[in-house]
């Protein structure tokens, strides 16, 4: 295994989860460079020791006065110049939203081709991209493999999954977190950055990369749905069958882009699942919230006026078109993906939403829960064509 100096680590944008991230990865006693593209901002950042841009403010109102907001230390180091912080650190937090990954990874190819030694790439990324032509579903991981595909020997990579915010990791909450990747360098990203303070933060290894990624960026799409179910007068059991039946739908594609069940049983499923689903803190919930209380009639025109309520980028949204595309394609039976995708895209009425909310988690054309023997004997046969259909001969028949 390569040797990694381990007392240093970049991040690839100030975003929320990027300070947060410095703000901890500091206290813990390492020296921490951040990029951004914009210079002012750096220059801000290093001076008064706070992001002008993400995170204080929310860190203000929630401790009263932005006298309280913690400060980065002076370990931290902003700058606008991308070589400097990939060539002078062997761990990188890809802190970028799943949009801005392609970009981020063409300007880190020639920088690691160059580079001597190996580089840790650590990605928290929760999103999926669709490819245009063929409408393929890809994972962050899946996206990073195939842009540095003749790089293999230049870097490792490690995924970080849920559930976790950005607020509990600069205030230095308990935060209990997933670390996806090969055994040695994931049990080196723990054991170096991860468990350095177990009050504040640990963690659980898994191995399936994919099937943490996916259950990141589906569960998202069901916190924009139930954003938009608690502005509802459906009364307090309705959500219990919208949390089950998140379930079934992210196992299932899950598996299809390439990961396991287990994945969902895990911290960074059901446990991701279930905060996103539950908590203010979560940017997708907010964002299901804030759509119901300001839609227009205009999905496009409602989404322009979230965003302006939100700091940060939600990725349920743009992730919801990209597995719209893909369910289309594989001709899947989803009623909650589909729900989202209605909703968020082309309703035209608040009693339309409900309504769409309502006929998928009580209308489902499943009526079983367990998996029957036929069905699990196909899965084991064809586990990439094991799912029922949307529409035609197929969508129904129940085996």
């Amino acid at each position: 295994m390569a040797t990694y100096d381990a007392s240093k680590i970049g991040i690839l944008g100030p975003g929320r989860l990027g300070t947060a991230f410095a703000l901890k990865f500091a206290r813990d006693g390492k020296e921490v460079m951040i990029y951004y593209h914009d210079s002012s901002l750096c220059q801000e950042i290093n001076s008064s020791g706070l992001n002008p841009k993400h995170l204080t403010d929310d860190l203000a109102r929630i401790l009263g006065d932005i006298d309280k907001v913690p400060r980065l230390s002076e370990r931290v180091f902003a700058t606008n110049d991308l070589e400097q912080v990939v060539m002078e650190n062997a761990f990188i937090v890809l802190a970028v939203t799943m949009n801005k990954l392609p970009e981020m990874l063409d300007y880190l190819r020639p920088l690691l081709t160059r580079k001597r030694g190996m580089t840790c790439l650590i990605s928290p990324i929760k999103g999926l991209a669709s490819d245009e032509k063929t409408k393929e579903l890809i994972t962050p991981s899946q996206m990073i493999g195939s842009h540095l595909f003749d790089l293999a020997h230049k870097y490792e990579l490690v995924v970080i999954g849920g559930p976790f915010f950005d607020i509990d990791m600069a205030l230095g909450k308990p935060i209990c977190l997933t670390v996806a990747g090969k055994k040695k360098i994931a049990k080196l990203v723990k054991e170096e950055f991860i468990d350095i303070n177990w009050k504040e933060l640990s963690s659980f290894y898994n191995f399936d990369m994919v099937g943490v990624e996916a259950c990141g960026a589906l569960k998202n799409v069901m916190a924009n749905i139930k954003g938009v179910q608690d502005q509802l007068n459906l009364g307090n059991s309705i959500p219990g069958t919208l949390f089950a039946r998140s379930g079934v739908e992210i196992r299932s594609l899950s598996k299809l882009l390439g990961g396991g069940f287990q994945a969902f049983y895990s911290q960074a499923g059901v446990g991701d699942l279930f905060v996103t689903l539950s908590s203010e803190a979560s940017k997708n919930y907010r964002y299901g919230k804030y759509f119901y209380k300001s839609f227009t009639g205009n999905p496009i025109e409602t989404d322009i006026r979230v965003h302006q309520q939100i700091d940060g980028t939600p990725e349920g949204p743009n992730t919801i078109k990209n597995v719209h595309r893909y369910l289309e394609k594989k001709n899947m039976y989803s009623p909650l993906f589909h729900c989202a995708y209605k909703i968020f895209n082309e309703a035209k009425s608040r009693e339309e939403i409900e309504n769409r909310i309502v006929q998928a988690c009580q209308d489902d054309k499943r009526y079983r829960e367990y998996i029957g023997p036929f069905s699990r004997l196909l899965y084991r046969i064809i586990p990439n064509l094991w799912y029922r259909r949307h529409k035609g001969i197929l969508s129904r028949i129940d085996f």
